[in-house]
Formats: structure tokens, sequence, C-alpha cells
């Protein structure tokens, strides 16, 4: 009793929600372990017992054997019962143990565990939401108004008929009866004419007799007055098109709304994160073709139009004002119903979609839409948070435009579609590099074609232009083992300087172009580098030679043995030279 005196008190204090299960249910499994491990002196037990601080361990411990693994409901129940054993011990007048306070206050025994994040809905299962929440609206505007069309063509049931669903419509509508009247004046159902038995139980049923006046009551409520399930489909609308959570889209009153020449604007409260704000939604331009095929999986939203806010506030206010105007004390929300609980007495309140028979998943059934997964409602803000991270490209600073950035990127960047656009990113980036790395122009650029002379036309379809081609024929671009298409526009030098690494590096150049005339200096060269292989360490010549090592065999390899004879002939003869620098001869193993 102590544990619930202050989960009372707590629960009055801070007016939480949700969140109190977890203290309700922390104390009801803490009473329960008490009971088994103490037997019949668990009713003596108090927090004013030193003795309890063993017991209290041992069920804090104890209670992940009854959950999953990695579940935060055992850390979350076991601090909301340190809380009130803290609050308690907080009073200078209520007592508490000191060994049990210092529990209470110490660190946990268990880990917070992990939380599964909700996936968005598919597009498809999307769509499918918006398509069955118009024809919910549209389905309620229309029963309410037949409903309403009925009721005044009767008159009072005293005048007309207890059995007559136009004069029980009359009666409701004009306040002359209750339903508790009918409960207490409708014939027997065995006497009800074939017409009213299936408006109650439905075409070619019989209502059972025990439920059915009740039943009856409540279908005749739905005929004249919004249902808790038909809200389902406002809220899918508004959180669809304002991409707002859904405790904004149904905590607005009338007070909140202000209609635009072109839009609206809503005041929107978060009480989870203590914000009160005013986002205004401006409408569309009304689209000039028809709009794309349903099954085009490339579409992001069913119908453009219809997505407007200010339509669906305009409906829900006019589908809500007769309930309004019975329950004048709700006033911070337009999502207010009308129902008949088992005591005959009419309800006129805020909607309860928590309800058992009126949940998310009941309307779901009733629409007939399939989802996968969990058949959460929280699904639909990940769905439009999508839309948004695609329609930015993937900026989170533009799709977390109602909370952080950390948020967006904990909370709402896990779901399988931004999961997969990033993998796409990438690998799209991954494979860029990686065409690049393999298409880099990293070294020379080779004509080996010997069936004809090498003449400035030939460069040019090279890829030369006119006067590059003309400097090399006339020699003048002659850097020893290659020559240079542009010594001043080198990838080793700033541009506009002479290169200052030829021919050192004309292997790895791509201004570099290997003519037939160059392979003398080619085969020095190649001289060169395995003298230094044989002074240096692999490691070192792979990290200072390896590039233009490599480039050199695909040079020579690509020459013909008689090709290689001739030129070892005229390097024989004193006809070949190759001028390197001095500091070619001399290499730092560093």
């Amino acid at each position: 009793m102590q544990l619930a005196d202050e989960w009372i008190e707590y629960v009055a204090a801070t007016t939480i929600t949700a969140h109190a299960k977890a203290y309700q249910m922390g104390i009801k499994r803490l009473c329960q372990y008490v009971d088994k491990v103490c037997g019949p002196e668990a009713a003596g037990k108090s927090l004013t017992d030193d003795d309890l601080f063993e017991t209290l361990m041992a069920w804090e411990l104890a209670l992940p054997e009854d959950y999953a693994p990695s579940s935060t409901w055992p850390n979350t129940i076991a601090a909301a019962v340190r809380v009130l054993i803290v609050r308690r011990d907080d009073h200078a007048d209520r007592v508490v143990a000191p060994a049990l306070a210092r529990f209470a206050r110490g660190p946990a025994l268990l880990g917070s565990g992990e939380s599964t994040e909700r996936d968005e809905f598919e597009r498809k299962e999307k769509r499918a939401l918006i398509r069955a929440a118009w024809q919910s609206a549209r389905a309620t505007r229309k029963r309410l108004e037949q409903g309403w069309a009925r009721a005044g063509q009767g008159r009072h049931p005293d005048q007309g008929s207890w059995t007559s669903v136009p004069d029980l419509l009359w009666g409701l509508a004009h306040d002359q009866i209750t339903p508790d009247h009918i409960r207490r004046l409708a014939p027997p159902p065995r006497e009800w004419p074939v017409e009213l038995q299936e408006f109650t139980a439905g075409q070619g049923c019989v209502p059972h007799p025990q439920t059915a006046r009740l039943q009856l009551c409540r279908k005749l409520f739905a005929s004249l007055y919004p249902t808790t399930l038909d809200l389902h489909a406002y809220r899918v609308l508004l959180m669809d098109a304002t991409g707002h959570t859904s405790e904004e889209v149904t905590g607005f009153g009338e007070k909140d709304v202000e209609f635009l020449p072109k839009g609206v604007r809503l005041t929107l409260v978060k009480n989870r994160a203590g914000l009160r704000r005013h986002r205004a939604f401006r409408d569309r331009p009304a689209p000039a073709e028809a709009t794309p095929d349903d099954h085009d999986e490339g579409q992001l939203t069913l119908d453009g139009a219809r997505r407007e806010a200010s339509e669906i506030v305009r409906q829900l206010l006019n589908l809500t004002a007769r309930v309004r105007a019975k329950a004048p004390d709700v006033t911070d929300t337009l999502f207010v119903s009308a129902a008949v609980p088992g005591d005959f007495t009419a309800v006129f309140n805020r909607w309860a979609p928590h309800r058992v028979t009126a949940r998310f998943g009941n309307w779901l059934d009733a629409m007939g839409v399939e989802i996968k997964g969990d058949r959460h409602i929280g699904r639909m803000r990940k769905s439009v948070k999508v839309e948004k991270a695609i329609v930015a490209e993937g900026r989170i600073s533009a799709a977390a435009d109602d909370h952080t950035e950390e948020t967006f990127a904990n909370h709402y960047a896990q779901g399988t579609t931004l999961r997969i656009m990033s993998g796409r990113t990438i690998s799209t980036a991954q494979q860029h590099w990686f065409d690049k790395a393999l298409h880099r122009a990293d070294g020379p650029t080779v004509i080996s074609d010997t069936t004809e002379d090498v003449d400035q036309d030939l460069l040019e379809e090279s890829g030369l232009s006119a006067q590059e081609a003309e400097d090399i024929m006339a020699g003048q671009l002659d850097m020893g083992v290659s020559h240079c298409k542009n010594p001043y526009q080198g990838p080793y030098s700033r541009p506009g300087e002479l290169c200052a690494v030829a021919p050192l590096r004309c292997l790895e150049c791509r201004n570099a172009w290997i003519l037939p005339t160059n392979l003398p200096q080619l085969l020095l060269f190649e001289a060169h580098l395995k003298r230094l292989r044989t002074l240096l360490t692999p490691q070192a010549f792979e990290r200072l030679w390896g590039r233009s090592w490599v480039n050199l065999g695909a040079v020579l390899d690509d020459r013909t043995p008689e090709e290689l004879a001739l030129a070892r002939k005229h390097i024989e003869a004193g006809q070949a030279v190759l001028d390197l620098p001095l500091a070619a001869h001399t290499e730092f193993d560093a």
C-alpha cells in the first residue's frame, strides 16, 4: 500500500498517462515476488524494514527472466519502483529504511536493453492506407447524412412506434428520448419487425436477445454521430497531409484553427517535447492533368489535391460539430465521438482510440487493409518523414523540420527505405571512385602502330591538338623517355611551372606520349630501374618506383622482339643516350 499511495500521488502530480502503467506493473510484480519469497510473513513487510533490501535486490535481478533478451521493460519497471521509493524517502513524515533509500538512489543493476525502432509503412501499404482513409471518410459522411435525413422523416416514438427506425432517430436527434428509454420502452427483440432487426444486426441477421437493445442504441447513435472507429481515417489523413505526429494532429481544438485564403494555420502541441507551435499548411494548385495511375511505384502521393490539410480539417469540423456542441467542456481536440456504454447512457466525449474494439488495428480490419509488421499509427509519421528525406535528397537538416537532427538520425533514419537509399548512395560513390581509379590517366599514351610511319595527322587523330602534334614531331617536347604534350601543365608541378620531375616520372604522367622512336631510351630507363631494384628494399622500390615499373613493363611487352633487338643495336652503337638528373643516382631508403 505504501508504494501504491506514492504511485497515485505521483501520477496526479505529473499527469503522466501511458508511462503510468510501468509504475503499476512494478508495484504488482514486486508484491507478487515478496509473496512468493516471504510467504505468510509478506503481509507484514514494510519499506521501513532493513531486511527487505536483499529481497528488493533479488527481485530486480530476477526481472529479466520474464522478458525477452535485450528487452527494455526490466530496467523500466525497476526504475519506476526506485522512483517511488525515492519519492517516499524525500517526504519528511514518511519513513524509509536507510538501506532501501541507498539502494533506490544507487546505480541500476540492469542494463537499459535495446529497443527496436518501428519501420515505416511500405509505399504500397501507405497508398492503401490513404485510399482506405478517404473511402472511410466518405462512407462516414454519407452514413450521417442518411441518418439525419431518416431522422427528419420520423416523429416521437410515443406518437409513432418504438420499433420504427426514423422515429427512434428523431427522438435521439431532438433529445426527446435517451438510450435508457429504448431499453425500457422498446418491445422484446422477438417482436421487432424485420427492418429493425436487420438495421441492428445487419442484412439477413437476427440480433442476440440479450444484447439487442444495446446494439440497437449503438447503431442509432452511429447513424447520427461519428464513432471512435470513424475518426481513425481523419487521423491518418492529417498525419499524411501535415507530417506531424498523432499526438499533434489529434490535440488541437476549434480555437487552434485559422483558415487562410489558401490554406490553414494550426496550433500544434507536443506534450512530450513541451512544444507549442503554429504551423501554416498551404493549399497546392490544382493539377492540370489527371492523377498518375495508382500502380505507379515511383509515385509518392496518391492524390496531391486531396492531401490539403485545410480540406481535411474543414471536413472534420463539420463531422464533429454536433458532438462538440454536446461536449462543450472538450475544447482541446476535434476528435470527439458519441458512444453508448453498457449502462445505456449517452456519452459525448473525446475519442478513445485505445479502447479494445476501436483501435487502429480494428479500423484496418474493417477497411480490409493488410499491413505487414506492427500495426501502429506511428509508422505513418515515419513514412511521411521518409518522403521528406527523399524530397530533400537526404539532407537531414531539411527532413528534421520539427525536431532536432539527432532525433531524426536516431528514430527516423533507421527505416528500411532510408537504409536502402544510404546503401545505394554509398555504392554509387564507391563505384564512381572505382571507375575513376580504373580509367584515370596515371600513365602515358602509347603510339605503337608500326604499320605506317608516325606523322602529325596520326597524332592529331590520337587526341592531340595540331600545335601539340607539330611540336612533338619537331622534337621540341622530347623529355627523354617520352614526349610531353604540355610540360607547363604537369600533375607534379604548379600550373605554369616547367615540370621538375621529367624524365623520372614521365611513365606515371598523363601528359606523356610515347612514340616508337622512344624505345631505346625506355630500355635504358629499364636498366636504371633494375639497378635500383638491387639497391632498395622491395617495399621501398614499390613505394618509389612501383607504378613506373609496371607501366614500363606494359609498354615494352607491347613491342615485338624485332623492335627490341633493333633498339638495343642503337644503344650498343652509341646512338641512344638517356640523360638523368644527378638525384636519380642517389636513393634514400627512408
